[in-house]
């Protein structure tokens, strides 16, 4: 159990799964669930609008076939008439068990975040870190960028261009 006392963090490098996500949440039960995206902090009242569970196969730029499962959760980053709350942990929980019912829902799937307040954009975040703070449950986003994926496995590896080159032009521009 973490000691309310002082703040610990858990770090998901932006990589969380549904079910490390929940099963990090579970013993914070009556704790508020705030979110910060974007260096903004979400409104108490804000609203889970929906919850999607997908499969995705794709091909991408490099010839190179994926396929991966992803929950995605739409929150609307909006203030209740009336002050409102954050939701709970147990509550938002809640609302995940009550879409399990309903939807396949994998715990090892992706998990991904669109946010934003009524009249923007939404925009896509990942989990990064969760902090736990005296009566409060902070869940930190960090931004998904698009991504090249083959430049992104050859950086990894090794520096180098992923594209096939084209005579008298230079594919990669990192």
């Amino acid at each position: 159990m973490i000691d309310d006392a002082r703040p610990s963090e858990m770090d998901f490098h932006g990589d969380a799964s549904l079910g490390i996500l929940l099963a990090a949440l579970e013993p914070h039960a009556g704790k508020a669930l705030v979110i910060d995206y974007g260096g903004r902090m979400i409104r108490p009242g804000y609203h889970v609008t929906e919850v999607k569970a997908g499969s995705f196969v794709t091909l991408d730029c490099g010839g190179n076939p994926d396929a991966w499962r992803e929950t995605i959760l739409q929150i609307e980053d909006i203030a209740q008439e009336g002050g409102g709350d954050f939701l709970s942990v147990d509550k938002f929980r809640g609302i995940l068990d009550q879409v399990a019912q309903r939807v396949e829902l994998d715990v090892g799937a992706r998990l991904t975040f669109e946010i934003g307040p009524p009249g923007a954009a939404m925009q896509i975040f990942d989990v990064d870190r969760l902090r736990v703070e005296a009566g409060r449950v902070m869940l930190l986003f960090v931004s998904r960028s698009a991504i090249c994926k083959p430049r992104h496995r050859v950086k990894q590896a090794a520096p180098g261009c992923c594209c096939p080159r084209v005579a008298g032009t230079d594919c990669c521009t990192a």
